[in-house]
Order: structure tokens, then C-alpha cells, then sequence
């Protein structure tokens, strides 16, 4: 009882068969992230996306205080929820302007000087007031500025940053 050799395969068609395998394998390796990218949309943060900050009823007119908040920033398919600051001066009383904390020279983080009444960059002694305006220093323009709204003596701030 001889078994038909035509039936059991041979060292060629075996390497063939692993050889088409590997080169399949390697095709899927390419073309799944590929095919990821071009059907499924990354992640964005929604227009008009805003974060609650402070309520205005803490903050006093006229002096800046600095808020620390949280959000989500999207960076493609993936959201990171992170710890942030922004200055808030309330300049009315259902009204308040919220700044971006770097310096818009070269995006040192400013702080408050109490007993001068600006804000002082470290980096290159740009000065501020309370409108973000510049007094002193190299800064091109005045602070950025998130953009801020009050509803029900809340404010709230977007995600991104204004240039001014």
C-alpha cells in the first residue's frame, strides 16, 4: 500500500505557501493603520466647546486672579485630560476677560505683580495691565485671550487661545 506522492506536498509548494503567508502578513501590517487613517476621523474638540471656570460672584473687579482648570485636549485620535491655568481679571459685572498664561514674546509664563498692579514676564521684563495691553518690554501685542462668556454667574472659557 502505496500512498499516492501527488497527494503530499513538497518542499517547493510548502516554502511557495510560506512565502505568500509572509508577504500577506506583512501587507496587513501596512494597509490596517492605513485604512484606520482614511476611514475613521481623528478626534476634535467640538466648536464652541467651553469649560467651566470660576464663578463670577469669587472674583473681584479689577484684580487678576489665577484660575486653575481642567480639560480635555485632542491631539488626533487621542483625548489627554489635563491640568491648566488662566488669568481672569473681571472688568464688569456680569463680564470678565480670561487671558492665555505665556507671554505672547516668546510663550514665558507671566506672572501677577501685586505691588506694581501689571503683569511681569521673567524672560524679557514685558509688562501688562489688567487688559492685557502692553506697557513695557519686547512682547509684539497684547495678551492672548481665551474666549469667555458668563452664563448664570458662571464664566466659562473655550479651548483655544485668540490671538489679540
Amino acid at each position: 500500500m502505496l500512498q499516492d506522492q501527488s497527494q503530499q506536498p513538497t518542499r517547493r509548494t510548502f516554502y511557495a505557501a510560506l512565502v505568500n503567508l509572509l508577504g500577506g502578513a506583512a501587507t496587513a501590517i501596512i494597509a490596517v493603520p492605513a485604512a484606520v487613517y482614511l476611514l475613521f476621523k481623528p478626534k476634535s474638540p467640538g466648536a464652541g466647546t467651553m469649560v467651566e471656570v470660576a464663578n463670577l460672584a469669587d472674583l473681584e473687579p479689577g484684580v487678576p486672579k489665577e484660575i486653575v482648570y481642567h480639560r480635555t485636549r485632542v491631539d488626533g485620535w487621542k483625548a489627554t485630560k489635563e491640568k491648566t491655568t488662566t488669568w481672569v481679571v473681571k472688568n464688569g459685572p456680569q463680564s470678565a476677560v480670561a487671558f492665555s498664561p505665556a507671554c505672547p514674546h516668546l510663550g514665558c509664563i507671566y506672572h501677577w505683580e501685586d505691588e506694581q498692579g501689571i503683569f511681569l514676564c521673567p524672560c524679557h521684563d514685558s509688562a501688562f495691565g489688567t487688559d492685557g495691553k502692553v506697557l513695557a518690554g519686547p512682547a509684539p501685542r497684547p495678551l492672548d485671550r481665551f474666549e469667555s462668556r458668563v452664563e448664570g454667574g458662571k464664566l466659562l472659557i473655550g479651548l483655544q487661545v485668540k490671538r489679540s
